[in-house]
């Protein structure tokens, strides 16, 4: 998605109804300065706001997204591309996720041996020792506990029984599943069934 072209929109058809930054955030119940930032490309409205966005300047959320007005024979092409490059976007956003996952998980291993071993060649055992190995292991738990997180925000599961993609109820699910890298045993909602269901970028 362009956001210096949608940005533009924004303003343009803002302008058509004769209304001012800060008139627009009223009805909207943001700042001027959200506004400014749609307006400028920087950023998207939330979710929750692109429909209230849509209403007041009477366009369609396809039209929003791509940037300009669309008539009805173009609808459904435009409609496709919008999607193919929303799922892309998707993709991207999931795929830095798991990338983050493994740089931040794989960093704190490396550290963790580390400070152990330097530890253990430099001091006796005693309360320093102790300790140090207590906050090198609690920092380890704390960034696999987070590595987890982004590895369940980033994408979905896909059930190896009737690949329907789900995402886990809640965190826990996932951190007491069995699991191979992020391939988790894991019972699916749909059929109801236990696999091992492999991670996935998209639902298409």
């Amino acid at each position: 998605m362009d956001l210096i072209k949608i940005g533009k929109f924004i303003a343009n058809c803002r302008k058509d109804k004769n209304l001012t930054q800060e008139q627009l955030a009223e009805k909207l119940y943001v700042t001027d300065r959200a506004v400014s930032k749609w307006e400028r490309g920087l950023s998207l409205p939330d979710a929750g706001k692109m429909l209230d966005l849509c209403g007041i300047l009477e366009i369609n959320v396809n039209e929003l997204l791509t940037g300009e007005k669309i008539d009805m024979e173009n609808m459904n092409k435009k409609s496709e591309e919008l999607l193919v490059e929303m799922t892309r976007q998707e993709q991207l956003k999931n795929k830095k996720l798991i990338t983050s996952m493994y740089i931040m998980t794989g960093s704190a291993v490396i550290f963790y041996i580390g400070i152990i071993g330097l530890a253990s060649l430099t001091l006796k055992e005693g309360p320093l020792f102790g300790a140090i190995i207590c906050a090198a292991t609690a920092l380890l738990v704390f960034i696999a506990f987070y590595g987890l997180k982004l590895e369940v925000d980033a994408g979905y599961y896909e059930c190896a029984k009737c690949h329907h993609k789900f995402t886990p109820k809640n965190y826990f699910v996932a951190m007491f599943a069995p699991h191979l890298n992020t391939t988790r045993f894991m019972k699916c909602p749909e059929c109801k069934k236990y696999s091992w269901s492999k991670k996935v970028m998209s639902k298409d």
